[in-house]
């Protein structure tokens, strides 16, 4: 099965691949503080494990959802309506990647298209039911295989640990569970 153009797209490069930027000759290197390298690692092995959690949780839908194309339904319940040029930028892939995912999740019938009555140029993208319906189900897939994760965990450190997530999730601009949990009306 060959890989969709956004999953190729927003792929995870290693760090000592020769595709990731700190392996390109005209980037400099930055030396990290050791303590700073071992909270990296630590966030990357972290990650890894959430990546698993991820694919499974995707799996157990029974439907192709790609990660990327996940992560487009994620960002429209978690910021509404999105002009295809805008969510484009959210994802971080180019115009012609996010219109060929929008058209993808069009056909899935996960989102639509809705052309605005002030502006008949001006398209948005609104999750459809379907789609609110995949990132519930996901979500609680997720909540449920790391609920596993965290009760194999010591449970002094888990409250230090919330706090971390939290405050790493917002430096990264991520929205807060209970801001979208709920989901947009469309």
């Amino acid at each position: 099965m060959q890989p969709s153009p956004e999953a190729t797209n927003s792929a995870e490069v290693a760090p000592d691949s020769p595709n990731s930027a700190a392996a390109a000759p005209d980037s400099p290197r930055r030396e990290l503080p050791e303590s700073q390298r071992e909270l990296a690692d630590a966030f990357i092995s972290a990650s890894r494990a959430l990546v698993a959690v991820a694919a499974r949780s995707l799996a157990d839908l029974g439907e192709e959802i790609t990660l990327p194309q996940y992560r487009a339904l994620v960002v429209l319940a978690t910021r509404g309506p999105q002009r295809a040029a805008d969510l484009s930028t959210a994802l971080s892939v180019t115009p012609g990647t996010g219109s060929r995912m929008i058209e993808r999740l069009v056909r899935k019938q996960l989102v639509r298209r809705t052309r605005s009555h002030a502006d008949r140029r001006s398209v948005s993208v609104h999750l459809t039911a379907a789609g609110r319906e995949v990132v519930a189900q996901v979500t609680a897939s997720r909540r449920e295989q790391i609920s596993q994760i965290l009760e194999s965990m010591p449970t002094d450190g888990r409250a230090a640990l919330s706090a971390a997530l939290r405050s790493f999730a917002e430096a990264a601009g991520e929205a807060p569970e209970p801001d979208w949990a709920l989901g947009w009306s469309t």
